[in-house]
């Protein structure tokens, strides 16, 4: 089960909004919507979270490219939003084969086609990725959440960012 929800930093504090991914398949969709809840070029942060297993912030600062930091690149690559976000800051394209490749063509009409082994498992896409923190953890470094403090959460991360944040009561109101 997840959660997610954008922080949006205005001149009156910080704005919190449930955020619904089913429509976010890129790093490029979650900084659309965190650019659309801002009403200036304000900071805006988008928390996910699984079930206390990995969390992972976003920061998008106006039309900078947005930074990320994931806490555990392995278990987040066992699901879809953390494989996302890890394959994003490995720098793995979304396809790794081009569109011919995935035809199974094998150059005869009436031939049976070669056995074609696709990796879809998460174990194995979890093992591509490293167990440990990935991404930039010093983020949140200007907000009051140092990189030492970013790197040891657990649990529940997400209330502990806002709670240095100064915005619990705003994140819980949303939860």
């Amino acid at each position: 089960m997840y959660f997610a929800a954008m922080l949006a930093r205005t001149a009156d504090g910080w704005e919190a909004s449930d955020t619904e991914l089913d429509n976010v398949e890129t790093l490029s969709d979650i900084a659309d919507l965190a650019r659309e809840a801002s009403s200036e070029d304000d900071t805006v942060l988008v928390l996910i979270e699984q079930e206390d297993a990995w969390f992972g912030v976003v920061r998008v600062d106006g039309e900078d490219d947005p930074r990320v930091f994931v806490s555990n690149g392995a278990v987040a690559s066992r699901s879809s939003y953390g494989a996302m976000l890890v394959d994003e800051l490995l720098g793995r394209d979304e396809s790794e084969e081009d569109d011919l490749d995935s035809l199974d063509l094998d150059g005869t009409e009436d031939g049976e086609p070669e056995p074609v082994e696709e990796e879809t498992d998460d174990a194995a896409a979890a093992e591509r990725a490293p167990a440990e923190p990935v991404g930039d953890a010093g983020l949140l470094d200007d907000l009051g959440v140092s990189r030492k403090e970013l790197l040891d959460l657990d649990g529940d991360a997400l209330s502990s960012i806002a709670d240095a944040l100064g915005c619990t009561e705003v994140l819980e109101a949303v939860r």
